[in-house]
């Protein structure tokens, strides 16, 4: 018997939304395009999981006990200028509301709490499409399609192939870019991350650039470089030709933290940085399918709360299906969506504010004093 709601997608949101279905005894089934857990084409950067909404939504899943005995809780945050100057720092005394973790740890500490045969690897979804009697089907890339679903949640990420079923709006191109790699502990420049980021995370900022290191629980480094770029550089720069582009790139910052860019040990991953219009988040709900985390209302980084604000969304959801049940749950997605808009609005808004401050010539120092953070 087909279950009455189908996940795309088996990220954060997703499997923490599958959790909070699993412990309603609410069925559901995952549809993920990766062949498996260890492929993941996520980012592999590390989060700060916020006491009042991340780890909320982790309590309601029980999940929150494991989260704390995983988490870092003494990882500190430097922030410097284009010279290496350290103005501030925070979390270094144990950072209780806002802990670090690996976006990949994260996703396994839920994914555990997902019964295996929920989630079906491999499926590359194409579309959704409302059937003639009014439920919906998932299509999928190699041709098969299952249907019958009372609800498709898309939490397949900020191109999500259930967005057009619900608003016409698409990511627009922020203007920003991340160019990223990793710094393993057997590199020679090693030590150069080790000096600036210690067991937490360095950011440097000048000439309206970010340059980044940040501590992973692996003891390797993800390092990156963000910039303003035109939306189709990676289609441009080939891989080949990145590292050679990197030192250009880094011309002017000090040799520590030039080194580790551009001695870096994996090929550079472009990111191309997006975010949902605002006026987008109004649309009228749509029986049968609705979004959440980044195929809702993906924004920039430059806040910290995507991943908070995405599992704020599953638990919101969750406890309206709970509230309504299965047969009312037209009702559970017209409420969850009303608290998701003002919630997704009100990050595209800030992390659009903050990234003009982090990436101006005089950065950081104004994101700071927005942030009520002395500048040493």
């Amino acid at each position: 018997m087909t279950p009455p709601i189908a996940i795309l997608g088996a990220g954060p949101s997703g499997l923490l939304l599958a959790r909070l279905l699993e412990v309603a005894s609410i069925d559901y089934i995952i549809f993920e395009r990766d062949a498996s857990s260890e492929n993941s084409t996520g980012s592999g950067g590390t989060l700060d999981i916020h006491s009042n909404s991340g780890q909320l939504a982790l309590q309601e899943a029980g999940l929150l006990e494991k989260f704390k005995k995983l988490a870092r809780y003494d990882a500190s945050s430097k922030f410097a200028n284009y010279e290496g100057k350290v103005l501030a720092e925070f979390g270094a005394d144990g950072n209780v509301d806002r802990p670090e973790m690996d976006r990949k740890d994260l996703r396994a500490l839920i994914l555990e709490s997902v019964p295996a045969e929920k989630i079906k690897w491999g499926m590359r979804v194409e579309e959704i499409v409302k059937e003639a009697n009014g439920s919906m089907a998932v299509h999928f890339a190699d041709g098969s399609f299952q249907s019958s679903f009372k609800l498709v949640v898309g939490a397949d990420g900020a191109w999500s192939k259930a967005k057009k079923s619900v608003t016409s709006a698409k990511p627009e191109y922020s203007g920003f870019h991340y160019i990223t790699s990793h710094m393993r502990p057997d590199n020679p420049h090693y030590s150069s991350a080790v000096k600036l980021a210690g067991r937490g995370n360095y950011m440097a900022f000048g000439n309206c650039q970010q340059l980044s290191a940040m501590f992973l629980s692996d003891g390797s480094y993800h390092v990156g470089l963000g910039l303003r770029l035109p939306e189709d550089w990676s289609d441009t720069h080939p891989l080949s030709a990145r590292r050679t582009m990197m030192q250009e790139l880094c011309a002017g910052w000090p040799e520590m933290e030039t080194n580790v860019i551009v001695n870096s040990d994996d090929d550079f991953r472009a990111w191309p940085l997006y975010a949902m219009p605002t006026e987008s988040l109004s649309w009228e709900s749509v029986p049968g399918v609705t979004l959440i985390g980044d195929a809702a209302h993906v924004t920039t980084p430059f806040e910290g709360e995507g991943v908070n604000c995405a599992l704020q969304d599953s638990a919101q959801l969750a406890r309206k299906i709970r509230e309504y049940g299965l047969g009312n749950l037209d009702q559970a997605v017209r409420e969850y969506e009303q608290d998701m808009f003002d919630r997704g609005i009100d990050l595209i808004s800030r992390s659009a504010e903050s990234g003009e401050l982090l990436f101006a010539s005089d950065a950081p120092t104004r994101w700071l004093q927005k942030m009520g953070i002395e500048c040493g």
